[in-house]
């Protein structure tokens, strides 16, 4: 494994590649006991899991409060935080399965983050994480107008929201009228990838989200903005 991560992540250096290692170890193991991931080949894993998480490395530095909505097993946050541990990483999803995973692999891998159980529908109107954010983060969790109402509520009035995507130009197209009504500007950036066409889409936050975003649970997917 540590040659395929070597291959796979030329920048990690030999801490990082060790918890890499660990991160790979204990996904194959608790993916036998809990769907974790449709992904287990080690060369999958490295590539389109750990490398392609790291796409938005350029864009965080250590102090950053940033959030990983919709996280699963990890991705990107736990990729991006072994690579930059000075985050001030949190990590949200709705089953708390995975939180329990996300917990022993943190301990495992020496790293802190905050574990949050919530859907981002109702976590984005806790005051707790509503607007508390320089960046949240989002990979393979919804269609573009779904996920800005999901992600930027919990960014503040200069932040960003960034979101994984393929081929990101249709969904720049639909997500217009969310992007005006959520107050925010959208920008792509292509990304060189051996695993084809791949985007970053980031929303920079021009001012406070209106009250009534996100919606009660479940409306945004059922009747995006």
């Amino acid at each position: 494994m540590r040659d395929i991560l070597k291959q796979a992540l030329p920048q990690a250096d030999e801490q990082a590649l060790e918890r890499f290692e660990i991160y790979h170890r204990l996904l194959a193991e608790w993916n036998e006991r809990m769907n974790l991931t449709a992904i287990t080949d080690p060369v999958e894993v490295a590539e389109k899991h750990f490398a392609d998480s790291l796409a938005a490395l350029p864009y965080l530095k250590a102090g950053m409060k940033v959030i990983d909505v919709g996280t699963g097993a990890g991705f990107p946050g736990v990729p991006l935080l072994i690579m930059e541990p000075g985050l001030e990483l949190t990590l949200a999803d709705s089953l708390q399965k995975r939180l329990t995973f996300l917990d022993a692999l943190l301990k495992e891998l020496g790293l802190k983050a905050a574990l949050v159980h919530g859907r981002a529908e109702d976590l984005g109107q806790n005051k707790l994480y509503r607007e508390r954010y320089d960046v949240a983060l989002s990979r393979a969790v919804a269609n573009l107008p779904v996920l800005l109402e999901l992600t930027t509520p919990f960014v503040k009035a200069g932040g960003t929201a960034i979101a994984y995507k393929g081929d990101g130009a249709e969904e720049l197209k639909n997500a217009k009228s969310a992007a005006f009504l959520l107050h925010v500007q959208l920008r792509s950036v292509e990304l060189d990838s051996p695993l084809g066409k791949r985007c970053l889409i980031f929303a920079d936050k021009t001012a406070p989200t209106p009250k009534q975003y996100p919606r009660k649970a479940g409306t945004p997917n059922k009747k995006p903005l």
